[in-house]
């Protein structure tokens, strides 16, 4: 499928939700992208994406307002609050921000509700290049649980597609390269909209730019995986993702059910990292400013599931404030090849809470996650067997430390820490010309 080639490896960048909620302002975009355009861009970076509420010129925090203006055009579109976004001045939307950011070598992603806004529908507002209006395409029936701002809009009526090919125009325009529409793979109310869903992707298709396509909240229903890659090129799997190791501890199941559905161009997303320095102006996640609440342990048990999974990488921290560990994590060479070109990924085996995955390499090594997800320290062990290793003794390499370790004959075994994590490169000896 054609959009597929807008996404042949997973998504890597910054998002605005996790430090911001609903408030970032221009400044803070333009930061976040300058980091990541001088510390970043090197090892696979590339998208800055602002998320919810940027129409809003009053947003607070991450809790929503409900019933408040947004700015909006004539056609019923949308419009950055030009009080956070001084750019947006004189209908510029946000082509001088997007233009900023393309001049760093970076690509510039926002956030929208499915839908139509409410207040363009209670206006009775124009349809570009149609004779309908807001209210002819609206179906009020179909809200967001969560947030106030949208009406969904009737498939079947006509003017319907019109309006999402004029916003996506607009997107073109001003040079939008990733799409995250929310309230859309699961709405909680209704489960996944299929219509809206088919209606954005040819609305993407229409406008004559690349675009990735991005579809939240989860969880996403497994069901539906065929809907989704055909439509999509990422789609959480998960409901909002925190610093909780409860929420950590079930995402390894979630990866496994999902984890035949995945290929170039599609990706089941376990949502952004709480890495770093978090909750500046958001409340969500059960604490505002802080840094994460993962300990080292569980920030790399995390990031060698996402990398091992393939889920698309998302950070959710102020860049400008990452100290040198939180840096680390995203600029380890090794374990980003994992994410950018293995292929394979599985589970080998769970254990109570012993878990073991494997993925392939293309030089034909295999990479190998181990995990401990107890509250104890305890042995976690792989065969070379199980690991389609048919030789007696293997070569191993520890992606997180870059250094080749031991070899270890017949099974591969660790003690790991309680909630910890081994990411390991292994190949069969005789391949390495070693006995």
């Amino acid at each position: 499928m054609k959009h597929h080639q807008y996404a042949l490896t997973p998504p890597m960048g910054w998002n605005s939700w996790d430090c911001y909620g609903a408030t970032v302002r221009e400044e803070e975009v333009k930061g976040n992208a300058d980091y990541m355009a001088k510390h970043l861009k090197g090892y696979g970076w590339e998208y800055i994406v602002v998320d919810i509420q940027w129409a809003e010129s009053g947003a607070v925090s991450s809790a929503y307002r409900p019933f408040i203006p947004l700015e909006m055009d004539e056609y019923s579109r949308l419009i950055p609050a030009t009080n956070r976004f001084p750019s947006a001045e004189n209908n510029q939307g946000f082509k001088p921000l997007a233009e900023y950011v393309h001049q760093l070598g970076l690509k510039f992603g926002i956030h929208i509700m499915r839908g139509i806004p409410r207040q363009a529908v209670h206006q009775n507002t124009k349809i570009l290049d149609t004779d309908v209006r807001a209210r002819d395409i609206a179906k009020p029936n179909s809200i967001c649980p969560w947030n106030t701002d949208m009406y969904g809009i009737d498939h079947n009526k006509t003017g319907a597609q019109e309006y999402y090919d004029s916003l996506f125009q607009l997107y073109a325009e001003w040079g939008i390269d990733f799409i995250k529409v929310d309230d859309i793979a699961d709405s909680k109310l209704y489960g996944t909209h299929a219509e809206e869903i088919e209606m954005i992707r040819k609305a993407i298709d229409n406008c004559g730019r690349p675009m990735v396509l991005s579809l939240s909240p989860g969880p996403a229903p497994l069901d539906r995986a065929s809907l989704l890659e055909e439509n999509a090129n990422m789609w959480r799997m998960t409901d909002d993702f925190w610093d909780i190791w409860e929420l950590l501890y079930d995402m390894f199941e979630r990866c496994y059910k999902w984890s035949k559905n995945i290929g170039p161009g599609f990706w089941p997303d376990a949502d952004m990292l709480p890495l770093g320095h978090i909750g500046i102006r958001s409340v969500d996640g059960g604490a505002s400013d802080r840094y994460t609440r993962f300990t080292k342990d569980e920030q790399v048990t995390m990031m060698t599931l996402w990398s091992m999974f393939r889920s698309p990488l998302m950070f959710g921290g102020e860049l400008r404030d990452n100290d040198e560990w939180t840096y680390s994590l995203l600029t380890n060479p090794e374990v980003l090849e994992v994410h950018q070109t293995g292929f394979g990924a599985r589970q080998i085996y769970r254990d109570h809470d012993r878990v073991v995955w494997s993925s392939n390499g293309l030089d034909g090594s295999i990479y190998v996650a181990l995990f401990n997800l107890s509250d104890q320290k305890q042995l976690v062990k792989v065969s070379l067997i199980d690991l389609n290793i048919q030789t007696e003794e293997a070569i191993i390499r520890d992606l997180w430390k870059r250094r080749d370790e031991v070899s270890q004959q017949g099974t591969i075994g660790y003690e790991l820490k309680p909630h910890a994590a081994k990411f390991i490169k292994v190949e069969a000896a005789n391949l390495s010309g070693q006995s």
